[in-house]
């Protein structure tokens, strides 16, 4: 063997022991999701990597697609214990898309590789799957050391899910399992947008009868922008005959512009024990408000004059809208004091959508001074637009169907989905009440 096959000889067999050792530690290399790898979307999990060297620093991801395809990312670097263990409820992120001790941040933080995307899962027939991996921290993405998938389902074991197309409704019904009786609540999405089912999912896996209906626009409903209570009045009478709701009457789940609605089925209609708006107005807004034929309600105006540009290319609309108190404006105001049943008001103070917060005071005010105390309200400093289940992916900015790439705010992610998580558990109790 000449001199030259010797050295390559030598090349070749120091990379091959390299190479052995390397796939070696790169097989004991654990990523555990605990309790399950399969959970449902609101639920926590831990993570936890083993099998590394003593303070070996790496890198964590998190990746997902969502219904139209967009990808969500997030990355976090940790440093190993003494025994080559990183554990996400102890340890602290160094640096990435968030830092500090954060258990769920790496879906909290996922971003969209677009701008201006909200993360859409509409659908509750297949969970939202999200991609882990440990790789080892080097310039750009360092070899993947280990990965694991989490399930994240928005529908329980057990849980029926019935599309509905019945008289003018259109939406799908989801019933817990069990004979009941269960308390029912009609969950309202944002306008527009088709039927959404993860929220309604996600409370029938809790115990509500609920059904989420679409507004307008589905399937072979209307394409304009009518809207009418009759419609909603419809809707409640059909829940209500469901052979599994025991309540007396339903509660009613609302966000955005499906709040005023929300407010103004509580306002007219009969049955409706407990109302929950977050984010929304106390006037109606966008589209006049019909019932039997008359209308009842005109739109708040709205100057899209006064929208603020913001760096990302984003807009803020939060002083758009028209004084709802001035004098010209108040047949727009909701006549929330001649409900029947209870409001949980929820409001986001750096809602950069609308003035979530004043129309919460606005609210608070008109019913006291009328004498009333059947509500509650909550304001989350901090908070952005969307408060929706948690653990979903941070939205900072969307577009809409009523203007493009609009600013929701929230000064934090990490704070928006930990606000996320409260104003679930207090929709939830406070549902329970009808």
């Amino acid at each position: 063997m000449t001199k030259m096959q010797t050295k390559l000889a030598g090349c070749v067999h120091r990379y091959r022991l390299r190479s052995s050792a390397s796939e070696e530690m790169t097989s004991q290399v654990r990523l555990r999701l605990l309790p399950s790898a399969r959970c449902l979307f609101d639920e926590p999990i831990q993570v936890k990597v083993a099998g590394l060297k003593s303070k070996q620093v790496v890198t964590m991801r998190a990746r997902s697609t969502d219904e139209k395809g967009v990808v969500y990312s997030s990355s976090a670097t940790y440093r190993a214990d003494g025994n080559g263990e990183v554990d996400l409820e102890r340890d602290p992120s160094l640096s990435g898309s968030y830092v500090g001790v954060e258990p769920m941040g790496l879906l909290w933080s996922m971003k969209a590789e677009a701008l201006h995307k909200r993360f859409l899962k509409m659908s509750s027939l297949n969970p939202h799957v999200v991609k882990f991996s440990v790789h080892e921290e080097e310039e750009g993405e360092g070899r993947m050391l280990a990965e694991a998938t989490n399930e994240r389902f928005l529908i329980g074991d057990g849980v029926s899910r019935l599309p509905v197309k019945e008289g003018n409704v259109r939406g799908v019904l989801f019933t817990p399992p069990g004979e009941g009786p269960f308390p029912a609540v009609l969950d309202l999405y944002t306008l527009g947008g088709g039927v959404s089912e993860k929220r309604a999912a996600l409370l029938a896996s809790r115990g509500f009868v609920v059904m989420t209906i679409a507004l307008f626009g589905q399937d072979d409903m209307p394409k304009n922008n009518l809207v009418h209570l009759d419609f909603f009045e419809e809707a409640i009478e059909f829940l209500k005959r469901q052979d599994k709701v025991g309540s007396k009457g339903v509660g009613v789940m609302s966000i955005s512009k499906s709040g005023d609605l929300a407010l103004s089925m509580a306002s007219y209609l009969p049955g409706i024990e407990a109302t929950v708006c977050i984010n929304g107005l106390c006037a109606n807004t966008a589209f006049p408000l019909f019932y039997k034929k008359s209308k009842i309600l005109p739109p708040l105006s709205f100057d899209v004059s006064k929208m603020i540009p913001a760096e990302s290319g984003a807009v803020m609309g939060k002083n758009i809208m028209s004084n709802p108190l001035a004098e010209e404006n108040k047949d727009c105001l909701i006549p929330i004091e001649q409900a029947k049943g209870r409001f949980l008001f929820l409001a986001s103070e750096d809602d950069l959508n609308w003035d979530s917060k004043a129309s919460l005071d606005e609210m608070v005010e008109r019913l006291r001074r009328h004498g009333k105390d059947n509500f509650e309200s909550v304001s989350y400093p901090g908070a952005g637009h969307y408060l929706e289940p948690p653990y979903g992916p941070y939205c900072p900015q969307v577009s809409t169907w009523l203007w493009v790439n609009r600013s929701c705010g929230g000064v934090s992610p990490n704070l928006t989905q930990r606000l996320k998580s409260t104003c679930g558990r207090r929709s939830r109790s406070f549902s329970e009440l009808t």
